[in-house]
């Protein structure tokens, strides 16, 4: 039977921000730390919005040219979930947050989970079904198909129009 730290985790990370806001309101004051809260929340929303724009085009650019994207992926999750750590209130979540906004820790933190994930959607077979995806987009109507006045057997024709 495996033993999941899950559980454990989401107990003790409560406890310890709570620590971590008694340790720094006793150093810097309630109104300084206060303001670090605020400043961390405003400096989370810029990196996620900021990080994940161009992470959006880094994966927009692999797909387009037919590889699979699925460190950009990973790191997307990442950069998420980095984001969501330093807008939630809690230095020792900050400090976890800005560490995933690292490349290289994220690679790092890939390593050690990559066995634990599986990708679905990964290899060749994904690339074909992807590529095809996009050909299809494309729907060619006739003036007909579109028109009020086109055929009735159109699917495109709304049913209270009958």
């Amino acid at each position: 039977m495996r033993f999941s730290l899950v559980p454990l985790f989401l107990v003790i990370m409560p406890l310890l921000e709570i620590a971590g806001f008694i340790i720094v309101g006793r150093q810097v004051g309630v109104l300084a730390t206060i303001g670090l809260i605020i400043l961390s929340t405003v400096v989370g929303s810029v990196l996620l919005r900021t990080q994940g724009l161009g992470l959006i085009s880094r994966i927009r650019q692999t797909m387009e040219q037919g590889g699979v994207p699925a460190r950009e992926m990973v790191h997307g999750f990442m950069i998420v979930v980095a984001g969501l750590l330093l807008i939630i209130p809690g230095f020792l979540s900050d400090i976890i947050g800005l560490l995933l906004f690292i490349p290289a820790i994220r690679d790092l933190a890939w390593q050690f989970l990559r066995s634990r994930v599986i990708i679905v959607g990964q290899g060749e077979d994904f690339t074909a079904r992807y590529s095809a995806r996009q050909r299809d987009k494309v729907i060619d109507l006739d003036t007909q198909d579109y028109t009020s006045t086109g055929p009735r057997d159109t699917p495109w024709r709304r049913l209270d129009d009958e």
